[in-house]
C-alpha cells in the first residue's frame, strides 16, 4: 500500500499560537490555508487516491475535502488521526510546550496524553491501516505532530530524533506500508 500522508492546511488556530485537539471546537482554515490544500490537490492529481483518511478536527476534514474534490474518493475520518491531546486546548502552543519541556516524550498536561501516547495511538492506526488491502494508494490528513510519527516510523528514526523534525501546512510525505 502507498501511503500519502500531509498535514492540513494553516488553520486559524496556527495564525493565532493556540493549541487545538478538540474535534468539537471548529477551528476552520484559513483562505491561504485553502490554497494550499488546492495546491497540494494539484499535486497529488495524478495518483490514483483509492481512500482518504483524516483526522476528525475540522481543519483536517476541511483539507481532505478540497484534496478528495478531484478524485471523486471518500473520505473516513478516523480518531486515530486526531492531533495529540495536549491537555492545552485553546491555550497557547508556547504554554503547552514550557509544560512538557522537562521531559517532551512521557509528560502529560492535565487530561492530554503524552507524545509516546499519542505515538502509539498513530502505531495502532498504521497496524490497523495495514489490514485494509482493498487498497493501494491512501491519502491520510493529520497532524504536524502525527506527520512525525509517520515519518520516524517509515525511517525508522529514534524518538528524540522524531521529536526535532518540522513539517509545514500541507507537505506531503510518501511512504510505503
Amino acid at each position: 500500500m502507498h501511503i500519502y500522508a500531509m498535514r492540513h492546511g494553516e488553520s486559524e488556530y496556527n495564525v493565532k499560537g493556540l493549541c487545538n485537539d478538540d474535534p468539537a471546537r471548529d477551528v476552520p482554515l484559513t483562505p491561504g490555508g485553502r490554497q494550499q490544500a488546492e495546491r497540494a490537490a494539484e499535486a497529488l492529481h495524478r495518483i490514483p487516491l483509492d481512500h482518504v483518511y483524516c483526522s476528525e478536527l475540522p481543519r483536517a476534514r476541511e483539507t481532505a475535502e478540497i484534496v478528495a474534490q478531484s478524485h471523486e474518493v471518500k473520505i473516513t475520518p478516523q480518531a486515530g488521526l486526531n492531533d495529540i491531546r495536549t491537555g492545552c486546548d485553546g491555550a497557547p502552543v508556547e504554554e503547552y510546550f514550557r509544560r512538557i519541556a522537562h521531559d517532551r516524550l512521557q509528560a502529560r498536561v492535565g487530561d492530554g496524553e503524552t507524545l509516546l501516547e499519542h505515538k502509539q495511538r498513530i502505531m495502532d492506526f498504521v497496524a490497523w491501516l495495514g489490514t485494509q488491502r482493498q487498497y493501494q494508494n491512501v491519502l491520510l490528513v493529520a497532524h504536524e505532530e502525527t506527520m512525525r510519527v509517520f515519518a520516524a516510523c517509515a525511517r525508522r528514526l529514534s524518538d528524540e530524533t522524531m521529536m526535532g523534525l518540522s513539517f509545514e501546512n500541507c507537505e506531503i510525505l510518501a511512504f510505503d506500508l
